[in-house]
Protein backbone atom coordinates (compact mmCIF):
# COMPACT_ATOMS: atom_id res chain seq x y z
CA UNK A 1 0.00 0.00 0.00
CA UNK A 2 3.10 2.38 0.55
CA UNK A 3 4.61 1.41 -2.86
CA UNK A 4 0.50 2.43 -4.08
CA UNK A 5 1.07 6.07 -2.24
CA UNK A 6 4.45 6.67 -3.48
CA UNK A 7 3.69 6.11 -7.09
CA UNK A 8 0.41 8.24 -6.66
CA UNK A 9 2.44 11.01 -5.32
CA UNK A 10 5.48 10.53 -7.88
CA UNK A 11 2.57 11.07 -10.46
CA UNK A 12 1.22 13.89 -8.56
CA UNK A 13 -2.66 14.41 -10.31
CA UNK A 14 -4.63 11.29 -10.41
CA UNK A 15 -7.44 11.77 -13.46
CA UNK A 16 -10.91 11.10 -12.51
CA UNK A 17 -12.62 9.41 -15.43
CA UNK A 18 -16.11 8.46 -16.03
CA UNK A 19 -16.01 6.88 -19.20
CA UNK A 20 -19.22 5.25 -20.97
CA UNK A 21 -17.39 2.94 -23.42
CA UNK A 22 -15.17 0.62 -22.04
CA UNK A 23 -13.76 -0.25 -25.53
CA UNK A 24 -12.27 3.54 -25.39
CA UNK A 25 -10.02 2.30 -22.32
CA UNK A 26 -7.01 1.49 -23.49
CA UNK A 27 -6.48 3.90 -26.17
CA UNK A 28 -7.04 6.05 -22.86
CA UNK A 29 -5.10 5.08 -20.64
CA UNK A 30 -2.28 5.04 -23.18
CA UNK A 31 -3.06 8.65 -23.87
CA UNK A 32 -3.02 9.30 -20.23
CA UNK A 33 0.53 7.53 -19.86
CA UNK A 34 2.08 9.22 -23.09
CA UNK A 35 1.25 12.96 -21.64
CA UNK A 36 2.86 11.88 -18.11
CA UNK A 37 0.12 10.41 -16.09
CA UNK A 38 0.46 6.78 -15.69
CA UNK A 39 -2.41 7.00 -13.39
CA UNK A 40 -6.59 6.44 -13.59
CA UNK A 41 -9.44 6.36 -11.44
CA UNK A 42 -12.53 4.97 -13.20
CA UNK A 43 -15.18 5.80 -11.20
CA UNK A 44 -17.96 3.68 -10.69
CA UNK A 45 -20.64 6.02 -12.21
CA UNK A 46 -21.22 4.03 -15.25
CA UNK A 47 -21.69 0.78 -16.40
CA UNK A 48 -18.44 0.36 -18.01
CA UNK A 49 -16.34 0.90 -15.00
CA UNK A 50 -15.58 -2.62 -14.21
CA UNK A 51 -14.79 -3.81 -17.74
CA UNK A 52 -12.78 -0.43 -18.38
CA UNK A 53 -10.20 -1.14 -15.29
CA UNK A 54 -10.28 -4.93 -16.47
CA UNK A 55 -8.80 -3.77 -20.18
CA UNK A 56 -6.45 -1.17 -19.04
CA UNK A 57 -5.35 -3.60 -16.15
CA UNK A 58 -4.60 -6.04 -18.69
CA UNK A 59 -3.37 -4.43 -21.77
CA UNK A 60 -1.65 -1.25 -19.92
CA UNK A 61 -0.38 -2.56 -17.18
CA UNK A 62 2.21 0.09 -16.52
CA UNK A 63 -0.38 2.15 -15.67
CA UNK A 64 -1.62 2.60 -11.96
CA UNK A 65 -5.45 1.77 -12.41
CA UNK A 66 -8.08 2.62 -9.75
CA UNK A 67 -11.90 2.66 -9.03
CA UNK A 68 -14.07 5.84 -7.99
CA UNK A 69 -17.23 6.32 -6.70
CA UNK A 70 -16.87 3.14 -4.36
CA UNK A 71 -20.04 3.57 -2.14
CA UNK A 72 -20.62 -0.20 -1.50
CA UNK A 73 -18.90 -3.58 -0.40
CA UNK A 74 -20.23 -4.49 -3.78
CA UNK A 75 -18.63 -2.60 -5.63
CA UNK A 76 -15.40 -2.27 -3.74
CA UNK A 77 -15.31 -6.00 -4.45
CA UNK A 78 -16.11 -5.99 -8.10
CA UNK A 79 -13.57 -3.21 -8.48
CA UNK A 80 -11.29 -5.47 -7.06
CA UNK A 81 -12.11 -8.48 -8.57
CA UNK A 82 -11.61 -6.41 -12.54
CA UNK A 83 -8.13 -5.35 -11.45
CA UNK A 84 -8.12 -2.38 -9.66
CA UNK A 85 -4.90 -1.33 -7.42
CA UNK A 86 -6.80 1.23 -5.39
CA UNK A 87 -10.34 2.06 -4.23
CA UNK A 88 -11.78 5.97 -3.42
CA UNK A 89 -14.61 6.87 -2.61
CA UNK A 90 -16.31 10.41 -2.01
CA UNK A 91 -17.09 10.10 1.93
CA UNK A 92 -16.45 8.10 4.81
CA UNK A 93 -18.15 5.11 5.04
CA UNK A 94 -17.23 2.87 7.90
CA UNK A 95 -18.39 -0.64 6.93
CA UNK A 96 -16.97 -0.06 3.48
CA UNK A 97 -13.62 0.90 4.98
CA UNK A 98 -13.36 -1.81 7.27
CA UNK A 99 -14.52 -3.82 4.52
CA UNK A 100 -11.61 -3.12 2.11
CA UNK A 101 -9.33 -3.35 5.06
CA UNK A 102 -10.25 -6.91 5.80
CA UNK A 103 -9.79 -7.78 2.41
CA UNK A 104 -6.05 -5.98 2.23
CA UNK A 105 -7.98 -3.51 -0.09
CA UNK A 106 -6.35 0.18 -0.59
CA UNK A 107 -8.44 2.69 -0.09
CA UNK A 108 -8.50 6.35 -0.09
CA UNK A 109 -11.83 7.26 1.25
CA UNK A 110 -13.24 11.12 1.12
CA UNK A 111 -13.25 12.88 4.48
CA UNK A 112 -14.39 16.71 4.39
CA UNK A 113 -14.44 17.37 8.72
CA UNK A 114 -12.41 16.63 11.56
CA UNK A 115 -14.80 13.89 12.61
CA UNK A 116 -13.89 12.13 9.51
CA UNK A 117 -10.56 12.33 9.88
CA UNK A 118 -10.22 11.30 13.80
CA UNK A 119 -12.72 8.39 12.36
CA UNK A 120 -10.10 7.85 9.45
CA UNK A 121 -7.09 7.94 11.85
CA UNK A 122 -9.15 5.62 14.55
CA UNK A 123 -8.90 3.21 11.59
CA UNK A 124 -5.53 3.46 11.29
CA UNK A 125 -5.26 5.04 7.62
CA UNK A 126 -2.88 8.01 6.75
CA UNK A 127 -4.13 9.14 3.35
CA UNK A 128 -7.87 10.38 2.65
CA UNK A 129 -9.15 12.26 -0.13
CA UNK A 130 -10.86 15.57 0.59
CA UNK A 131 -13.44 16.24 -1.00
CA UNK A 132 -15.52 18.48 -2.38
CA UNK A 133 -12.04 20.18 -1.80
CA UNK A 134 -12.31 23.80 -3.39
CA UNK A 135 -16.21 23.77 -1.96
CA UNK A 136 -15.18 22.87 1.22
CA UNK A 137 -12.35 25.37 1.79
CA UNK A 138 -9.66 24.40 -0.89
CA UNK A 139 -6.14 24.52 0.61
CA UNK A 140 -6.36 27.10 3.36
CA UNK A 141 -8.52 24.72 4.89
CA UNK A 142 -6.36 21.59 4.40
CA UNK A 143 -3.64 23.85 6.02
CA UNK A 144 -5.82 24.59 9.11
CA UNK A 145 -7.25 20.47 9.32
CA UNK A 146 -3.38 19.04 8.99
CA UNK A 147 -1.62 21.12 11.79
CA UNK A 148 -3.29 18.87 14.42
CA UNK A 149 -3.76 15.50 12.41
CA UNK A 150 0.18 15.06 11.70
CA UNK A 151 -0.25 11.83 10.70
CA UNK A 152 -2.63 12.69 7.78
CA UNK A 153 -1.64 13.20 4.10
CA UNK A 154 -4.79 14.31 1.60
CA UNK A 155 -5.25 13.87 -2.00
CA UNK A 156 -7.73 16.66 -2.83
CA UNK A 157 -10.42 16.61 -5.50
CA UNK A 158 -12.72 19.18 -6.58
CA UNK A 159 -12.69 21.98 -8.29
CA UNK A 160 -8.83 21.65 -9.31
CA UNK A 161 -7.34 22.55 -12.33
CA UNK A 162 -4.71 23.89 -13.94
CA UNK A 163 -4.87 27.75 -12.57
CA UNK A 164 -4.63 26.20 -8.96
CA UNK A 165 -3.27 22.74 -9.01
CA UNK A 166 0.64 24.04 -8.40
CA UNK A 167 -0.91 25.46 -4.94
CA UNK A 168 -2.14 22.44 -3.60
CA UNK A 169 0.94 20.42 -5.03
CA UNK A 170 3.10 23.25 -3.16
CA UNK A 171 2.41 21.70 -0.04
CA UNK A 172 3.81 18.89 1.43
CA UNK A 173 0.86 17.07 3.35
CA UNK A 174 -0.73 16.87 -0.27
CA UNK A 175 0.51 14.06 -1.96
CA UNK A 176 -1.29 14.45 -5.27
CA UNK A 177 -4.58 16.23 -6.74
CA UNK A 178 -7.37 14.72 -8.28
CA UNK A 179 -8.68 16.25 -11.46
CA UNK A 180 -10.63 15.49 -14.60
CA UNK A 181 -10.29 18.61 -16.82
CA UNK A 182 -7.54 16.25 -18.86
CA UNK A 183 -9.83 13.43 -19.85
CA UNK A 184 -13.24 14.88 -20.39
CA UNK A 185 -16.06 12.82 -21.20
CA UNK A 186 -16.42 14.96 -24.35
CA UNK A 187 -13.35 14.22 -24.90
CA UNK A 188 -13.22 10.72 -24.50
CA UNK A 189 -16.65 10.04 -26.26
CA UNK A 190 -14.96 11.78 -29.55
CA UNK A 191 -12.23 9.92 -29.18
CA UNK A 192 -9.81 12.47 -29.18
CA UNK A 193 -6.85 11.09 -27.63
CA UNK A 194 -4.42 13.23 -28.85
CA UNK A 195 -6.27 16.25 -26.94
CA UNK A 196 -5.85 14.46 -24.13
CA UNK A 197 -2.26 13.55 -24.20
CA UNK A 198 -1.62 17.13 -25.00
CA UNK A 199 -3.39 18.26 -21.71
CA UNK A 200 -1.93 15.73 -19.80
CA UNK A 201 1.19 16.70 -20.36
CA UNK A 202 0.48 20.17 -19.98
CA UNK A 203 -0.56 19.12 -16.39
CA UNK A 204 2.19 16.62 -15.59
CA UNK A 205 4.39 20.23 -16.39
CA UNK A 206 2.93 21.94 -14.10
CA UNK A 207 2.72 19.13 -11.14
CA UNK A 208 6.49 19.09 -11.89
CA UNK A 209 7.12 15.73 -13.21
CA UNK A 210 7.02 16.03 -16.61
CA UNK A 211 9.92 17.00 -18.56
CA UNK A 212 11.28 20.36 -19.27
Amino acid sequence: MKNIINQIRAIGIVPVIAIADADKAVALAQALAAGGLACAEITFRTAAAAEAIRQIKDNVPDVLVGAGTILSTEQADTAMQAGAQFLVSPGFNPRVVAHCQANNYFIIPGCATPSDMEAALEMGLTLVKFFPAEQAGGLPYIKAVAAPYTSLDFLPTGGIGPKNLADYLSFPRVVACGGSWMATKDLIDAGDFATITHLSQEAAEIAGRGSR
